[in-house]
């Protein structure tokens, strides 16, 4: 068919649904009912999701697999722990009372007993805020405002131990890099290399650490490192259940969020099924009414079509025809359904904004999922005009002008 045949058939097309002004209204408001309801609801249910699984994914404390027991772990078991494929981050500990050491600025701001972190490079919890030196720490807020502390600062990190009846004192001056928000950890704490914790147990545990100070105690002469646990975190949350399961196979008891993650796999799950359920009954009965529409449309202009016959138009022309008042139909309801969706998904989040804590959209849609429903709107919609067109090609000219 030749481009001028085509926009002849497309104009005497939005003529003949402007002259029918009222039932092409009548069409158009039915698509209309079908068509915003569904986007408002694909938005509520694509927005309440999106948001949930964003707050899952940028929330490192769910990607966090705690160990709950200590053990034995050499360099080569952490070395294969941090090449695995799930794994985002690990790092080793030591012994939960080596990772406690006295914090003090000056007389007047210090902390007993602060937490001490290893940390390196991609942890998750500190994001681009990272250690290079033994010498250098990342201060939590709540240790920031107990120390009156803030970048750039020195602190004085102390440890004791009790050597041959006597009370010694380690002691290690740190800059302070980077202060991490209460966000994710409020509790007084601070991150350092791993050295510098190893520094610690060495020194609690009666050997020389030239780091702190400590001359006197036993040699390490290349004490091999060993770990009590692992801090360690999933490379993203669908990879979390799987390396639980396997250090749980290794006997290694651990906690995580994984219940949280499930939960929002199930709310995604249930909403879809509901989502799927109501879309697929309202798109039965929205095919049902187009073919009614488009069969007792066709049947009403019998005469119109048998004119455009004679004129020398050909079946497949008639048809096109048809097929196209279908489109201009349907694209005119997406239009309008589109329109409503906007105002009412305006609504939604300026009503729900005070309880959002991310302050994100709680209904919406991305440009590619309004595209996506345009295209399956005509396809629909095409699809159900060929119906009409069919029964539009079949009638006979000479037969349909009798009654004239």
């Amino acid at each position: 068919m030749s481009f001028n045949r085509t926009r002849l058939l497309t104009r005497l097309a939005l003529q003949d649904l402007w002259h029918d002004r009222i039932i092409s209204f009548c069409i158009v408001s039915s698509l209309v009912a079908v068509i915003a309801p569904l986007l408002l609801l694909f938005g509520l249910r694509f927005g309440i999701v999106n948001q949930l699984q964003n707050d899952l994914a940028n929330d490192p404390r769910n990607l966090e697999i705690r160990m709950l027991s200590s053990g034995s772990y050499d360099q080569s078991w952490l070395t294969q722990l941090q090449q695995r494929p799930d794994v985002g981050f690990a790092i080793g500990q030591t012994r939960s009372l080596n990772t406690l050491a006295d914090l003090q600025t000056n007389s007047t701001h210090f902390i007993e007993n602060a937490e001490v972190i290893p940390t390196g490079s991609g942890d998750p919890l500190l994001g681009k805020r990272e250690i290079h030196q033994v010498n250098e720490v990342v201060i939590t807020q709540e240790a920031a405002r107990k120390l009156a502390a803030s970048v750039g600062d020195s602190l004085t990190m102390r440890v004791s131990r009790l050597l041959d009846e006597r009370r010694e004192w380690g002691r290690i001056s740190v800059t302070v890099v980077g202060v991490l928000p209460a966000t994710y950890f409020n509790r007084a704490a601070i991150f350092t290399h791993p050295s510098l914790l190893l520094a610690l147990e060495h020194f609690r545990d009666g050997y020389a650490v030239t780091e702190l100070g400590a001359a006197s105690g036993a040699q390490l002469n290349g004490k091999p490192s060993v770990y009590a646990r692992a801090r360690l975190y999933a490379r993203d949350i669908d990879h979390v259940a799987s390396l639980e399961n396997d250090l749980r196979a290794q006997r290694i008891e651990t906690t995580s969020r994984l219940a949280d993650i499930e939960n929002v796999k199930s709310i995604n799950r249930v909403l879809g099924i509901i989502f799927n359920t109501i879309a697929a009954t309202a798109l039965i009965g929205c095919i049902a009414s187009l073919i009614g529409s488009f069969i007792a449309n066709v049947d009403r202009k019998r005469k119109h079509i048998a004119v455009l016959r004679l004129l020398g138009f050909t079946r497949p022309a008639v048809g096109t025809y048809v097929i196209i008042q279908g489109c201009l139909l349907s694209l005119m309801a997406y239009l309008g359904g589109f329109a409503i969706y906007l105002l009412a998904s305006q609504v939604f989040n300026q009503a729900l904004a005070g309880s959002q804590a991310t302050g994100q959209m709680i209904c919406r849609i991305t440009p590619l999922h309004g595209l996506i429903a345009l295209l399956l709107t005509i396809v629909v919609a095409t699809l159900v005009a060929g119906i009409g067109a069919l029964r539009a090609i079949n009638i006979e000219p000479a037969q349909s002008l009798r009654e004239v």
